[in-house]
């Protein structure tokens, strides 16, 4: 049995601001099912590396396969067309509007026939869908038409990730999901990221926070001033020495996607 292809891979990919080189020679590689985390210290080129990989600024060389066609994304619109969908640590929601009024946000689904070319939203659908979404991706909020801000932190989160997953069809890209959330609320985005990977769609995992790296990875990307130095097995390799390739007290040579030996 063949082993699987990957679904997205960065190859070569290099960045420079100025004189800053932000990004050398990355490759990563995105397989179905998968979780795989991309850590490194502040400055690594873990944002710049997903702001190339999302459209959001060009790359200076290297490229991009989706699907093991070479692709070029301008815009984060290009991604999303992709199904690529982005989750930041942010927050990125309105928080004065209802769940389903965020997942649609930007989407929204119109009436049927006269009334939806008249611009009628199709409020009753949307919430509908919703609904159906948070109860398959088990994601715990009492009433999808409370406002967000109603909602705790990790209920938000959540919120936030089942839109992504709505409309992603291949990868999900989480960005310090959990950066700014408690104990319990953690662990609910952490579930979260579960269902996401074992419903077959991919997770791009940044986190500083090792416990839930090594807690929830299928593999674990090492990125140090701008370079992948080695990639680790969360079931044989420990907190300590991704902290060491992290640092760069472990060293060994560069390996842009393959472990080292």
């Amino acid at each position: 049995m063949s082993a699987p292809s990957p679904i997205l891979e960065a190859r070569g990919i290099s960045k420079s601001f100025g004189a800053v080189r932000a990004l050398d020679n990355v490759n990563l590689s995105v397989y179905p099912g998968q979780i795989v985390a991309l850590i490194g210290d502040n400055g690594a080129g873990k944002s710049t590396l997903i702001n190339c990989m999302t459209g959001v600024f060009p790359q200076d060389s290297g490229e991009f396969l989706f699907d093991g066609k070479a692709v070029t994304m301008h815009s984060p619109q290009d991604a999303r067309n992709l199904g690529i969908e982005t989750v930041y640590q942010d927050l990125a929601v309105a928080p004065h509007l209802d769940s389903a009024a965020n997942i649609y946000l930007g989407r929204e689904a119109m009436k049927p026939g006269i009334l939806g070319k008249l611009g009628f939203l199709d409020n009753k659908f949307m919430m509908e869908e919703t609904a159906g979404e948070l109860k398959r991706l088990r994601v715990r909020i009492p009433d999808p038409r409370r406002r967000v801000f109603t909602l705790s932190g990790g209920q938000r989160q959540s919120v936030a990730v089942a839109r992504s997953v709505k409309w992603a069809k291949n990868v999900v890209i989480m960005d310090e999901p959990t950066a700014a959330l408690g104990v319990a609320q953690s662990q609910m985005v952490l579930d979260l990221m579960r269902e996401v990977r074992n419903a077959g769609i991919p997770v791009i995992f940044i986190s500083h926070n090792m416990p839930h790296v090594f807690e929830v990875a299928d593999r674990i990307a090492v990125l140090r001033l701008g370079t992948v130095v080695t990639e680790l097995d969360p079931n044989v390799d420990t907190i300590d020495q991704a902290v060491g390739w992290m640092t760069g007290s472990t060293s060994g040579s560069s390996l842009n996607g393959d472990r080292a030996a």
